[in-house]
């Protein structure tokens, strides 16, 4: 997956408030229309030709959706016209862009993201789409695609999972070993510190603050379990609980150990210094493989899941983001947007999209995955063996709360980090903005 950045912009992504109200200020719509607009609206729009608007702006994505709708035209005869945008543009414009004239099928993410905008009727249900797909598909895969409506409003293409990355051959030389455990954990990356390697590789400048929601999700998940996150994300439980602050502990415990000047640096640029050997471990996703072209540099590369901190919840959640479309409110298409939809839920396109982005897995069961590489094997392994799966912070929660309120608080108090009272205090003032009983 391509990740410039998973946030949504305070000022161009109305809050959940403006959305409900259904306005949108003149200067907002003037702001975002340069920046994602339909390619193919309008009455007269051609019935042989489907709109597709496309996050996947880097060369491996927009490759892989490029030889998935070749072979969709090829199949139906119908053509696909893509209107592919970087993938910060689009997320910081995807809700004034659905309020418009949408392309006929986007790429979004499953889950809560999904649902805001189907709660919202800014996309169409899929239930006839489905009724041909949903042999293909897990019943956890399943439940990701529906609405609060029990409707279902998404096709997922794949999915990929977050965990410690590091390189075999560091390790080799070095003689470390895998952690399984939080003081494991902490004393590697103590060990790596004193022979002279960042321990955690970190990057979350500009654009790139979403990076960090990957540990803290882990932390959170791993202290104090599955439950009481998922409550904590959807605001039905007060930030200044004690367990909130129990995880704010132990990441000040592990912050020494990150990568200096983090703040300041990209998340592209602290992967590479993995790559580099400059830095011995990553939390991150397994996108990280999108900066490889070398194969036996890829055959280096490993991970190991997120350790245990309470033995109450092991390691049984994981964090696995499921990517995928949905289907505009309004298509100008319709039967032919349908048929691509049917197309992309199916095994041939994901092996199509896997053949050209090894960097994630396929979700539909019936996907081939011989040709998968070591990373993607494991992957697949590591996501099956889950007891439960969430998306991350920004597509679990209010993307509003997340973008305005919880990630500059967390990013702020990473570079100083202190016992996070005020912090904390200051994230729940606000969450009855977002939130209601």
């Amino acid at each position: 997956m391509t990740m410039q950045s998973r946030i949504l912009s305070p000022v161009t992504d109305p809050s959940r408030r403006t959305v409900v109200r259904g306005t949108l200020g003149v200067g907002a719509a003037a702001l975002a229309a340069p920046l994602l607009t339909a390619c193919g609206g309008g009455p007269s729009a051609d019935p042989k030709t489907v709109t597709f608007g496309s996050n996947g702006a880097d060369a491996t994505p927009k490759s892989a959706y490029a030889a998935v709708t070749s072979a969709f035209t090829k199949d139906s005869g119908l053509k696909v016209k893509t209107n592919t945008v970087d993938h910060d543009t689009f997320q910081k414009s995807i809700s004034t862009y659905l309020q418009g004239t949408p392309d006929d099928v986007f790429t979004w993410f499953a889950g809560y993201r999904m649902q805001y905008f189907a709660k919202k009727g800014l996309a169409r249900p899929l239930d006839d789409v489905w009724d041909t797909i949903g042999s293909g598909f897990s019943d956890a895969a399943k439940q990701l695609s529906k609405g609060e409506d029990g409707k279902y409003y998404f096709v997922p293409l794949y999915n990929y999972p977050w965990a410690v990355f590091y390189r075999k051959s560091v390790f080799k030389e070095r003689g470390y070993e895998p952690p399984r455990t939080w003081s494991e954990f902490t004393a590697l990356a103590k060990q790596m510190k004193k022979d002279g390697l960042s321990p955690i590789a970190s990057g979350y400048g500009g654009g790139d603050s979403w990076s960090i929601l990957g540990a803290f999700d882990y932390l959170n998940l791993r202290a104090n379990g599955y439950d009481f996150h998922m409550s904590l994300m959807r605001g039905e439980v007060s930030w200044t609980d004690r367990r909130t602050s129990r995880t704010l502990d132990l990441w000040r415990e592990l912050s020494p150990y990150y990568q200096q000047g983090a703040g300041g640096r990209s998340w592209q640029d602290a992967a590479q210094s993995l790559l580099d050997k400059k830095s011995g471990m990553a939390v991150i996703g397994l996108f990280l493989g999108q900066q490889i072209t070398d194969e036996k540099l890829r055959a280096d590369i490993d991970f190991f899941a997120f350790p245990e901190i309470d033995a109450a919840h092991g390691q049984d959640t994981v964090e696995a983001p499921t990517d995928g479309f949905m289907l505009s409110r309004k298509p100008k298409n319709e039967k032919g947007a349908a048929r691509l939809l049917e197309f992309l839920g199916s095994a041939q396109a994901e092996n199509l999209y896997m053949g050209a982005d090894p960097s994630n897995v396929a979700v539909h069961s019936a996907a081939d995955t011989g040709s998968y590489n070591a990373l993607q094997k494991k992957s697949a392994e590591l996501i099956a063996s889950a007891k439960h799966i969430t998306q991350f912070g920004d597509r679990d929660s209010d993307p509003g709360f997340v973008s305005t309120v919880v990630l500059p608080g967390l990013a702020q108090w990473l570079g100083h980090p202190d016992d996070g009272s005020a912090l904390l205090k200051k994230i729940e003032s606000q969450r009855s903005r977002f939130f209601t009983a």
